[in-house]
């Protein structure tokens, strides 16, 4: 049975934020004092009394603002509030009730869904603050009093939450999800991907570069399998980066990247490949991580029957160093070769967890050492003695051999060659760690 999802609105600067990371244990969403740093719509899990229910932090709403920015932020809570089981309303005692918290209380009595009060920033214990009764004139029934940077009230917000969900079975396990981290420089079309893929405004999108500044997971199923798709903050080169939201941003991507299964990086096909292009596959690819390079706008390029490979022969030599991963042409406006690029993610990922059993590896390993000798070095030749494989994500190969010294970036390169040549492995960085006869490490 799916969970129930709980959404948090309120207008900005209440600390919903701050709740939604208390909830779920984790430093999720981007917490600052500036109104309107949360835009998309941001999932977590939080469970309660032995069950678990899906939590969607939204920005703030501001239901009557005309700003381009905002107007996707209220309908993305909208959005929100339409697929929630449950609502809970941030307000803030240290402001007070305002006019804006009316007019949200009054658009969550026309969703009709079940509203659950949220009063925060009760710091103190003892006695309610007078201030604290006014939320009564919301019409919304009893106020919980919460204090969301110290945790004080938030059971007693889930247990009244927990009263308005349906009794169920237990939640069935999670079956096998592959995690996807869409990368890439700002205006790539990262967000429109999502969009495009789910069917829905999922992200918001828009020509102003820096958008996007959450990390935002979504859960997808198709024919080929369960994923959650992560949209990630568009990451410039640092010297441009001067804003401290901006800089959050980009740690929350760089975390995406270390959770997710595979990579896919966005390259603008408009305008070609950039230096920050390199250095944003280059995080992916130190982190080990199975990557695709996905060419977005290609509906927006004028094209010959050349065009395709010409450009696809230009990116292989600026992606020289992740010459393992495959390319796909893409327009996330359009939803062209969409199928195409979950199929990669699939085999990428299958690569990337792959096994191969000693023998197997060392059978390859004595004809391409017949293939080609081993270097030598004043007269002393390269001898390995035998391979294995110690781990997946990415596959490590520890080689035992004679002298670390002697094995050369060029017999590695040729080695891994053989091995993707032989098992497939495509998509996928491979390690190897050497070991000296007699080395105890």
């Amino acid at each position: 049975m799916a969970r129930p999802v709980v959404a948090i609105v309120g207008r900005p600067n209440v600390g919903k934020s701050t709740l939604f990371n208390k909830l779920i244990g984790q430093r999720v969403a981007i917490v600052n004092d500036t109104p309107g740093v949360t835009r998309d719509r941001i999932f977590g899990e939080c469970e309660w009394r032995g069950k678990k229910i899906s939590l969607v932090d939204t920005g703030g709403i501001e239901p009557y603002s005309e700003d381009i920015i905002l107007k996707q932020m209220r309908r993305q809570a909208q959005l929100a509030i339409e697929a929630a089981d449950v609502i809970i309303l941030v307000t803030d005692l240290t402001g007070g009730v305002v006019a804006t918290d009316h007019d949200v209380a009054m658009m969550l009595q026309k969703s009709g869904r079940p509203v659950v009060l949220c009063v925060n920033k009760c710091d103190r214990v003892g006695e309610p603050d007078p201030a604290f009764y006014e939320f009564y004139n919301l019409g919304l029934g009893d106020p919980i009093r919460v204090s969301s940077v110290h945790g004080h009230g938030t059971g007693d917000l889930l247990d009244a939450v927990f009263e308005y969900l349906p009794e169920d079975d237990e939640n069935d396990e999670d079956e096998d999800v592959i995690s996807v981290a869409i990368i890439g420089r700002p205006n790539a079309g990262k967000s429109s991907l999502v969009n495009k893929i789910t069917g829905e405004e999922r992200c918001i999108v828009s020509n102003i570069a820096g958008t996007t500044r959450d990390s935002i997971d979504t859960f997808i199923e198709n024919k080929y399998g369960h994923f959650r798709l992560t949209d990630t903050a568009g990451l410039r080169r640092s010297s441009r980066v001067d804003d401290t939201i901006e800089k959050y941003s980009i740690i929350r991507a760089k975390m995406a990247i270390e959770r997710s299964d595979v990579c896919v990086i966005m390259i603008d096909a408009a305008v070609g490949f950039t230096e920050q292009d390199s250095k944003i596959a280059g995080l992916a690819h130190e982190s080990g991580k199975a990557c695709i390079i996905a060419v977005n706008k290609w509906d927006a390029v004028e094209k010959t029957d050349k065009t395709m490979n010409e450009y696809r022969k230009k990116l292989e030599v600026d992606f020289s160093f992740m010459s393992y991963a495959p390319m796909v042409f893409i327009s996330a406006k359009t939803g062209q070769r969409l199928d195409r690029l979950f199929e990669l993610i699939v085999t990428v990922v299958d690569s990337a967890a792959m096994r191969i059993s000693t023998g197997m590896l060392n059978d390859l390993l004595a004809d391409a050492v017949a293939r080609v000798q081993p270097p030598t070095d004043k007269g002393r030749r390269l001898k390995i003695l035998y391979m294995t494989q110690s781990g997946v994500k990415p596959p490590t190969f520890v080689c035992f051999v004679n002298s670390a010294e002697l094995f050369h970036f060029s017999y590695q390169r040729y080695l891994e060659n053989r091995i993707r040549e032989t098992f497939g492995m495509q998509g996928t960085p491979i390690r190897f760690i050497i070991r000296e006869r007699g080395d105890k490490k």
